[in-house]
């Protein structure tokens, strides 16, 4: 199931989906006379892709959903977990180990670490796993952030879960009732919020690696597509379509209880009340 969910979803991008659409067009064009029927899923390809990496539309739909958290200001309340959502990495010994970490991991391990410098005592969680590598995101964050001065002890690492719903669940065996900080992408910040509220857990969010700007004046930066544009556009419909998978299973398990629910209140019977007077005679 979570391998389909992630192949699903990278199909659904914009840009994949943009070029099935063109490809589409281009076997009608190739194979069947609708050249009208043709040109149509050709030409809305090629505006798709550019409406897509074009900054005005990009930033317009991810700033609000980046802006919903606001970043981590110090407070008199005492940190006890800093937990840091892993995103990804590459094991590549020709590189620094900096550079092994996806430029979102290093974002959000920045983050964590900051804060975490601002309490000590504090632990550092890192969670993540392989992702079909021998090094799982979170050991690979953690040789990070040694490399960079944060004491092993302080260090706990969580490195089976997959998605954020399972980060959730095992942080909470972890943090228990002590406070927590949360560290994630700004746009995933009020998805994964979500997921640890319904772990029942209450962390403070320390939204980071922001990508939609509304500041950008020069003209040739803020009206020529760019990847960096089709990028915002991604991270917006990812957490739209993880927004959607988390009500259709949270649906799907309301149904499941609900039958549950009633099967054990149809099954609530006194079992003496089922036994014949033949029966009771029985020996057990």
């Amino acid at each position: 199931m979570f391998e389909l969910k992630k192949m699903i979803s990278a199909l659904l991008m914009p840009l994949p989906a943009m070029l099935i659409l063109g490809f589409i067009g281009l076997l009608i064009l190739w194979f069947t006379r609708r050249k009208g029927l043709a040109s149509c899923f050709i030409a809305f390809a090629f505006l798709g892709i550019f409406m897509v990496s074009f900054q005005p539309i990009a930033t317009s739909l991810l700033r609000p959903l980046e802006t919903e958290n606001q970043p981590f200001v110090p407070s008199s309340t005492p940190v006890d977990y800093i937990m840091v959502l892993g995103s990804g990495h590459v094991i590549d010994k020709a590189m620094p180990i900096t550079s092994e970490l996806s430029r979102t991991a290093l974002m959000r391990l920045s983050e964590g670490m900051r804060i975490y410098r601002l309490f000590p005592g504090s632990k550092l969680i890192l969670s993540g796993y392989g992702g079909g590598s021998d090094i799982s995101q979170a050991r690979m964050m953690a040789k990070v952030a040694l490399a960079l001065g944060v004491n092993k002890s302080d260090i706990l690492l969580l490195e089976t879960a997959r998605d954020t719903w399972e980060e959730a669940f095992q942080a909470a065996s972890v943090v228990g009732d002590k406070n927590m900080v949360l560290v994630t992408s700004a746009s995933h910040m009020t998805r994964a919020l979500y997921e640890f509220n319904q772990a029942g857990l209450t962390p403070t969010p320390a939204p980071t690696n922001f990508l939609a700007s509304n500041k950008i004046k020069q003209p040739w930066d803020r009206y020529a597509p760019k990847a960096k544009y089709l990028e915002q556009t991604e991270r917006y419909w990812h957490e739209t379509m993880g927004q959607i998978w988390q009500r259709i299973r949270d649906t799907a398990a309301n149904v499941e209880k609900d039958k549950a629910d009633e099967a054990n209140k149809n099954a609530d019977i006194n079992p003496v009340e089922i036994l014949s007077e033949d029966d009771s005679s029985t020996t057990l």
